[in-house]
């Protein structure tokens, strides 16, 4: 509801960009009605209207040419204003309306290009737990987050996530810490255990005893990261403001130089018309709006175009590994019979009693099987044991699942093996011997080695990983991809101190979930995984590649590479061209209004060579970059 009481209604497009763009709709509403009285014979009217508000538009060039002077930058203000102020001075009042429209379009154009939208927090805030379930007297009671102390019992059921940090009370628990750490394995925690907020409860309910206020709790400190990191960026530079200062030098000389050699000051007044800053404006926000335009035919979203320009000169990239360089989810690598049983009847027994469980390895057994197209039968008498594994009935035979004590408490004699690093053993028994054991784990994209290598070729001289699983599992999926330097068993605010310290800039970092939220924020390009990613990571970051494929990690940066090339090259076409006029109007045979409309002849030169960012420059290379298979 409103303050009158009224539900408020959403604004339409059109309205939004009103709102938006105010100068270029209000230029342009100028444009109408001046153009409306000379069609009316109200010449003096359009005169004085369009007059009136070309000087409004000069005062307003003026006031940002002072504010960007107080910050030590000289930008295309100052030229806007000279070119401005000249055609007024000397009556050439359409030429003047001419580079205030131009001027409003570059403006309106760019801030699309360029725009970020950020729902970060709100995406943060909406998944903090609102209600915990305390234990009081012997009842329980719902009670807002915010209320608990230290030292309150709370009850935290199935699926349901941890409001605040605290210590296991009863049993044991087996969490989903992906949130937080990004391992995708659930982890069992034993009784008296620290746990963290933002972790999911993936077992039966359990007894937290806190140990934090919420305010003070894990997840809201990845909250306020967040939040801190988007906070504490730096504005991008305006690729075309680095052109400014030469250009305007050059632009005053020859405008002066003309007025000191005819004694006319109408010959400097031609020479500013022609050297109005449009292509230098239009130049970069139209290549940067094609280049992303093409990003997004590749299934990359391309929040703006200082990401592309970031991405074009990024020095270090650093990976996530859960999601980003493996699949993030665990399967089935390896199926390890006794006899007499075989690899496919190992699954189909296995995956026969795991069909009824909801348990994420469970899961993983079930598609194993399937997905080899094993058949796998009804199972019966099923009783699930939290945390442990399943007893069942297929086919007549007793079947066990689940842990090697599980097996084993139930009088089943089993081999023993050294565990793997990075991954976890399901156990087997039917008809009370053990059959043998499948082993899970979170593989490694298919296409991660080729994507490291390709950006390895590109000259990227820093490539680390930056992950909060164990140090022995980084450094095999590391050696896996060809990534020589790991920081493991890092929280999100040690992600972010990592990411900070690098001294190779501009950083991109990728990763996907809510853990990576801080360190996409903080990062000079963040580019999440956004296909199964969380929407805090999608939102924190500058780009979000939508398909399930890392592989389109090398195509946002031979995008970027390609657009600001073109970009780059479009502005200093048109320079080129406009001090080509410059010199020209300068002998005298380019009044103000032909100045002006020949200025406009650039300004369609410099948008078609930008415009060529839609294909890279060349649209075989633009169809191998949208098709390319980055498998191994």
């Amino acid at each position: 509801m409103t303050a009158t009481g009224t539900a408020a209604r959403p604004q339409g497009p059109v309205l939004s960009a009103v709102r938006r763009y105010p100068f270029a709709t209000a230029t342009a509403l100028v444009a109408v009605v001046a153009v409306t009285l000379v069609l009316g014979g109200q010449d003096i009217a359009a005169r004085w209207l369009v007059s009136a508000y070309a000087t409004a538009a000069a005062a307003r060039e003026a006031h940002a040419m002072i504010a960007a002077l107080r910050r030590g930058r000289i930008g295309l203000d100052v030229l806007a204003l000279l070119a401005i102020s000249a055609t007024l001075l000397v009556g050439e009042h359409w030429a003047s309306l001419v580079i205030v429209a131009m001027l409003a379009g570059g403006e309106a154009l760019e801030d699309y290009a360029t725009h970020r939208a950020s729902a970060t927090i709100r995406a943060l805030v909406a998944s903090i737990p609102q209600v915990a379930h305390r234990m009081q007297g012997g009842a329980l009671i719902d009670v807002p987050v915010e209320t608990v102390r230290e030292g309150d019992l709370l009850l935290v059921r199935p699926g349901e996530t941890l409001p605040v940090d605290g210590v296991l009370r009863g049993g044991p628990a087996v969490l989903d810490e992906s949130q937080l750490t990004g391992e995708s394995l659930p982890v069992e925690h034993a009784p008296g255990a620290r746990v963290m907020s933002g972790t999911v409860n993936t077992g039966s309910p359990l007894v937290l005893q806190a140990t934090a206020v919420a305010a003070d709790s894990q997840y809201q400190q990845v909250v306020d990261l967040v939040r801190a990191a988007s906070e504490s960026r730096a504005p991008m530079v305006r690729l075309a403001d680095r052109y400014a200062v030469p250009f305007t030098i050059v632009a005053v000389l020859i405008a002066a130089l003309a007025w000191w050699v005819s004694g006319d000051p109408r010959r400097a007044a031609e020479v500013l018309v022609v050297a109005t800053p449009c292509p230098l404006l239009l130049a970069a926000p139209i290549a940067f709006v094609a280049g992303i335009s093409r990003a997004a035919r590749a299934g990359i979203i391309v929040r703006g175009g200082g990401t592309l320009e970031q991405l074009a000169k990024a020095r270090t990239v650093a990976f996530d590994k859960t999601g980003t360089i493996t699949e993030g989810a665990p399967r089935v690598v390896s199926a390890e019979p006794r006899a007499p049983f075989t690899q496919e009847e190992l699954l189909a027994v296995a995956a026969s009693a795991e069909q009824y469980s909801s348990h994420v390895l469970a899961a993983a057994v079930v598609d194993a099987a399937r997905g080899r197209g094993i058949h796998v039968p009804p199972a019966t008498d099923v009783v699930e044991s939290t945390a442990n594994g399943v007893a069942a009935t297929v086919e007549g035979d007793a079947v066990l699942v689940g842990k090697l004590a599980y097996l084993e408490s139930s009088g089943i004699p089993v081999e023993r093996s050294t565990p793997v690093r990075g991954r976890m053993s399901v156990h087997v028994a039917v008809a009370g011997a053990y059959a043998g054991r499948l082993e899970l784990a979170d593989a490694v994209r298919p296409e991660a080695a080729g994507t490291v290598a390709s950006l390895r070729g590109m000259g990227i001289p820093e490539l680390l990983m930056v992950t909060g699983d164990e140090v022995g599992t980084a450094d095999a999926v590391a050696r896996a991809v060809g990534i020589r330097r790991v920081h493991a068993s890092c929280l999100p605010q040690d992600k972010v101190r990592v990411v900070e310290a690098q001294q190779d800039r501009p950083v991109v970092m990728v990763g996907d979930g809510v853990n990576d939220a801080p360190v996409l924020a903080a990062a000079d390009v963040g580019i999440a995984m956004g296909a199964r990613g969380a929407t805090a990571a999608s939102e924190s970051a500058d780009a979000v590649i939508l398909l399930d494929d890392l592989g389109r990690l090398v195509a946002a940066f031979t995008i970027g590479r390609q657009t600001t090339s073109i970009a780059v090259r479009a502005i200093l076409v048109g320079i080129l061209l406009s001090v080509g006029l410059m010199l020209v109007a300068s002998v005298g045979v380019v009044p103000a209004l032909l100045g002006a409309g020949l200025q406009e002849l650039v300004d369609l030169a410099t948008i078609l060579y930008a415009l060529r960012a839609v294909h890279g420059g060349d649209r075989a290379a633009s169809r191998r970059v949208l098709e390319r298979d980055h498998r191994p």
